[in-house]
Formats: C-alpha cells, sequence, structure tokens
C-alpha cells in the first residue's frame, strides 16, 4: 500500500464525505445548521436591520450585539442563544468582537463562510413564509382526513 500525505489523506477524505452516514462530520454539520435557533441567528445577521413582519430578507449582513439578537429572535433563552452562538463561532460561521467598554460590549456578525450559507437560509426562509398557507391548508386537510 502506497504511502499518502497528509494532503492527500484530507483530500481523500473530502472526497469520502457522505451526509447519509451518522458518523461523517458533514452529517453532523447538517444537524447543526438545520437547528431551528442556529437558522434564525444567521437569518437575523445577515437580513440587516429590517425585522419587522412579512420583511424579506433583503438588507445586507450587518453586526448586531448579543441583546439586539435576544429581542429579535422571539422566544430563544439566553443559555440557548449562548450556547448557538458559541458553535456558530467554533464553525467559523460567525465572529465575537468584544470591546472593552464599561459594561463590556460583545457583538457577533458573519463571516465569509456564514455569509455562504446564509444565501441557502435566506432562500429556505423565503420559502417558508411563501408557502405557509398552503402548508397549514394541507395540515387541515390531512387533519380532517385522519380524524
Amino acid at each position: 500500500m502506497a504511502t499518502m500525505t497528509a494532503a492527500q489523506r484530507k483530500a481523500q477524505a473530502k472526497a469520502e464525505y457522505d451526509a447519509f452516514v451518522t458518523a461523517c462530520p458533514s452529517h453532523k454539520l447538517l444537524d447543526r445548521i438545520s437547528d431551528k435557533w442556529v437558522t434564525l441567528t444567521l437569518a437575523a445577521l445577515g437580513s440587516g436591520s429590517s425585522h419587522r413582519p412579512g420583511a424579506d430578507c433583503a438588507g445586507g449582513p450587518r453586526t448586531m450585539r448579543y441583546s439586539e439578537l435576544q429581542r429579535l429572535l422571539a422566544g430563544v433563552s439566553q443559555k440557548m442563544l449562548t450556547q448557538t452562538l458559541r458553535s456558530l463561532e467554533r464553525d467559523g460561521l460567525v465572529s465575537r468582537t468584544v470591546v472593552p467598554t464599561v459594561p463590556v460590549t460583545v457583538s457577533y456578525e458573519l463571516t465569509d463562510l456564514g455569509l455562504s450559507l446564509y444565501e441557502t437560509i435566506r432562500g429556505l426562509k423565503a420559502w417558508a413564509e411563501t408557502h405557509m398557507d398552503d402548508v397549514l391548508a394541507n395540515r387541515e386537510t390531512y387533519d380532517t382526513r385522519v380524524a
């Protein structure tokens, strides 16, 4: 068997990523980015300041403070938002900036990698908002038929 360099082993492993295999890192990444708080946090950081009902994601990405994110993400607990932001930072999707003021100011923004994922999430969010009436009608029809 031929000896492979570290770069060759890495390239081979990358070619073999299969999200259908539980142990595959891409499977675990899909699990993480499909979490509702991850999706909503990325959408919030990517869609700028126009966060009102019915607003699309047309605004550009911007830096947001922790408190802004917590207000925007209705229902998220402090613990869950902290865990979400830490996991996004660990994966390189979000950068965290600490400014030594009194009190300390902490802000978050999407990295280039996070921006590339945001483009996909933006489409998913738009699809959900556009087709929600259809889904609700289908649920009602199903529930009536099954009950």
